[in-house]
């Protein structure tokens, strides 16, 4: 018995979800009004946290523990098929229509986004986010499931911690609330200092 998968479809998070990747969309159409595009990124990335967070305090209260192999397992099931496939057929169709140089680019994108890097492939290897070697590169997209995989890799561990070793949900939430400003703090002094960096 699995209650803590039962009944996760929420309508407002769906919603939010929706809107944020609208945001994302339109921006890049170029649509004026639309500046902030970036914002439907960071939102979906919150409600990700928000979502995997309330699953796995679910699982260790129930469950009495965190199964990591079953996580990154239907971590694995619901990214890996898309991900796989939608790199397959990028590589096929730039086989055809890209130049020699772009389809090797390209194929070291790929490379890098079959193991969730492709976030630090095109921030070692661009200028910035719009610059013409990565701007026209169909893996682009890719960066930001990077993030979040790479935000799945630790997470739960951090939960695992709290909820399992220390035993204590307000340890836990002093961590979580720890690494947090930690994170907001290294954004801030990156955005200011990093360049491309801080980005990805």
């Amino acid at each position: 018995m699995k209650p803590h998968h039962a009944n996760t479809y929420r309508p407002v998070i769906e919603g939010l979800r929706g809107i944020a990747v609208l945001l994302v969309v339109v921006f890049h159409c170029h649509i004026p009004g639309f500046s902030g595009g970036f914002i439907g990124v960071d939102v979906f990335f919150v409600l990700s946290g928000y979502l995997i967070t309330g699953l796995l305090v679910a699982e260790v209260q129930e469950a009495a523990r965190v199964s990591l192999l079953a996580f990154y397992a239907r971590r694995a099931r619901r990214l890996l098929p898309a991900s796989a496939l939608m790199s397959v057929v990028t590589l096929l169709a730039g086989a055809v229509i890209l130049a020699p140089n772009e389809l090797s680019v390209t194929a070291r994108a790929a490379r890098s986004t079959a193991v969730y890097l492709s976030n630090v492939f095109f921030a070692r290897n661009a200028a910035d986010y719009f610059a013409a070697d990565v701007g026209t590169n169909p893996m682009l997209h890719t960066w930001s499931l990077a993030v979040e995989e790479q935000f799945y890799l630790f997470w739960p561990l951090l939960i695992i911690l709290g909820l399992q070793v220390w035993h204590s949900k307000r340890i836990l939430a002093a961590v979580l609330s720890g690494v947090t400003l930690v994170s907001l703090g290294a954004c801030l002094y990156y955005t200011a200092n990093g360049g491309v960096f801080a980005f990805y």
